[in-house]
């Protein structure tokens, strides 16, 4: 049987991951051009929480969706 970590050492080993995105930065779904333009609101590893104008907050996995930078508004 495979030993598990205790869950503080994965999280804190996913705190620890940089991601290309950072709080504050906006951005674009590209597959979602109705959503309008999001504002990251943390992004964690691969994980990247926006809140879109029009689709609200989302949680979007940047390993399968390439989120587009747009300039500051």
């Amino acid at each position: 049987m495979p030993l598990r970590q205790p869950i503080w050492q994965l999280s804190w080993r996913l705190a620890l991951e940089r991601s290309e995105f950072e709080p504050g930065q906006y951005v674009r779904h590209p597959c979602q051009p109705d959503w309008g333009v999001g504002q990251v609101q943390s992004a964690i590893g691969h994980r990247v929480t926006v809140n879109f104008e029009h689709a609200g907050k989302v949680l979007v996995d940047i390993r399968v969706v390439a989120l587009e930078h747009v300039g500051p508004r």
